[in-house]
């Protein structure tokens, strides 16, 4: 029996459930044990009591008390069944592809499809990457994720020793991520940052978050790029940290919820007429150190949805240019 151990949240587990995380990496620990370890304060996360509805955040610390090795340990986990992958969904996670080397694979993640599998989810990136292995004998594996609606850059590591070096470098924030998202209204400024810590909305189990004092530090530049009078605004942000929906809700601070996204904006998320319901927030552009050297830059163009309301609002892409490295940026 193995005594008192410290494990951090990895990067591909942000925002799991506490039980999740055991199940996956502890697969022997039957859940009235779980349960009674985490109602008598033996699980802790961050040095606090914890639920088995707890969700993760990436470098959390779970502390794990004496378990026995013969069941528990993550060498005696047994293999998943992988899912079995129809002709149609392994020519969808192809099409995906933008980019691929011998070290990294890059997708342009189409809304609606989860990163990862959880409560009712059965169809996710994760669940499908062995459509992507080649001739590779590692399979694939996630270093971020994304939100199921959210489109646009995902990267796939091929090997361990790339998913290593991109976790780190997401870990990091040695990346620069820029977003696109179309939103309601118009900002009262054209560019600047915003401040607004984040933590969980109480009683939503972690699917809702909020802005809280007693939050973790998040920060997103923004640049309004373009406007259709005062009705809708494109909006490139560039998230400094890397909270839980923190563009979505940073939306909202700014008085512009994100269009779609009923979830922080409520019906006033929405417009009339032929603009799609769907969620307009998309991860356009990301440098990132690449594993072998040098730096890896992708862009990803908009999904269909967004680029139809582009056209309608008669929004102008032509220009790839950073928004964020003219010299006539400057932060508040």
């Amino acid at each position: 029996m193995a005594g008192v151990t410290h494990r951090k949240v990895k990067t591909q587990e942000q925002d799991w459930r506490l039980d999740k995380w055991f199940r996956e990496n502890y697969p022997g620990l039957a859940y009235g044990r779980l349960s009674k370890l985490l109602r008598t304060g033996q699980i802790r996360l961050d040095g606090k009591r914890a639920k088995a509805n707890s969700r993760l955040d990436a470098g959390m610390e779970i502390r794990i008390p004496p378990v026995d090795d013969d069941a528990t340990t993550i060498k005696d986990k047994p293999k998943k069944e992988r899912l079995t992958i129809s002709d149609e969904d392994a020519q969808m996670m192809r099409n995906m592809v933008i980019y691929q080397d011998d070290s990294v694979i890059v997708l342009n993640k189409e809304p609606g499809l989860a990163v990862q599998g959880g409560s009712k989810i059965t169809r996710h990136v994760d669940g499908l990457l062995d459509a992507l292995r080649g001739d590779k004998k590692e399979r694939p594996k996630l270093v971020h994720r994304l939100d199921k609606d959210t489109s646009g850059v995902l990267v796939i590591a091929r090997t361990a020793a790339a998913a290593k070096s991109l976790t780190e470098s997401f870990r990091d924030r040695s990346t620069n991520k820029i977003y696109w998202a179309l939103v309601m209204g118009r900002p009262e400024l054209m560019q600047g940052t915003v401040k607004a810590p984040l933590d969980k909305e109480p009683g939503t189990q972690g699917e809702r978050m909020m802005v809280s004092d007693k939050g973790k530090k998040a920060i997103t530049d923004f640049v309004v790029m373009d406007h259709a009078l005062n009705e809708v605004s494109w909006i490139a942000f560039k998230p400094l940290t890397g909270r839980t929906h923190q563009i979505r809700v940073h939306a909202t601070v700014l008085g512009t919820p994100i269009v779609g996204d009923g979830k922080y904006g409520g019906k006033e998320a929405f417009l009339d007429g032929a603009v799609s319901k769907k969620l307009h927030l998309h991860a356009r552009h990301l440098d990132i150190r690449h594993p072998d050297g040098g730096t890896l830059s992708v862009t990803a163009e908009l999904p269909r949805h967004m680029r139809e309301s582009w056209d309608m609002f008669g929004f102008d892409t032509g220009d790839e240019s950073d928004p964020f490295a003219d010299e006539e940026w400057s932060p508040l």
